[in-house]
C-alpha cells in the first residue's frame, strides 16, 4: 500500500516512511516545479481530513472524496515501497522515467494533504494493494 518512497532533494536522498507525522512527498506542479507537501493524517495529528495516508481509486470513481474537493496530482519519487503482508519484509519498487504515483490533494478548512492513490494488487498473497502509476497525463 506504499508505506514508504525515496526521492531525491538537493541532490540528497530522502527516504519517508507513512508512520512519520513530519513525511512530505514532492508534487509536481503545473509550472514544472516542485512542491513538498504533508503525506495523509495520523491518529495523533488534529484535523478533519481522513486518517491514512491512501484513497482507494474505487471509492474517489463513486465520490466518496468529493467532500474533500480533490485535486489529482503526480507525485515524483523514484522508488516506493511495499511491506510484504505475510513476512513483513519490505520491498522497493522503482518508478520508470516519465511515470508518477497517482495522488490527490484534499482539503478541509484550511488543512490541506496529500493521498497515495491506490489499486487492487493482482498479487494479494504479498499486497493487498498498490499506489497507482501513471504516465504524463491524468
Amino acid at each position: 500500500m506504499c508505506g514508504g518512497a525515496m526521492y531525491i532533494r538537493d541532490e540528497e536522498i530522502h527516504k519517508v516512511y507513512f508512520p512519520n507525522p513530519k513525511a512530505l512527498l514532492p508534487v509536481l506542479k503545473r509550472d514544472g516545479s516542485l512542491e513538498y507537501m504533508p503525506w495523509g493524517r495520523r491518529e495523533k495529528q488534529s484535523g478533519a481530513l481522513p486518517l491514512g495516508g491512501w484513497a482507494r481509486l474505487e471509492s474517489l470513481k463513486k465520490g466518496m472524496w468529493n467532500k474533500y474537493f480533490p485535486k489529482h496530482c503526480k507525485i515524483i519519487v523514484n522508488e516506493f515501497m511495499e511491506r510484504d503482508k505475510a513476512t513483513g519484509q519490505t520491498n522497493w519498487f522503482t518508478v520508470t522515467k516519465g511515470h508518477y504515483i497517482h495522488g490527490i490533494i484534499a482539503q478541509d478548512n484550511g488543512e490541506i494533504r496529500l493521498y497515495v492513490v491506490t489499486i487492487a494488487a493482482q498479487d494479494t498473497d504479498i499486497h493487498d494493494r498498490y499506489p497507482r502509476i501513471i504516465a504524463n497525463t491524468i
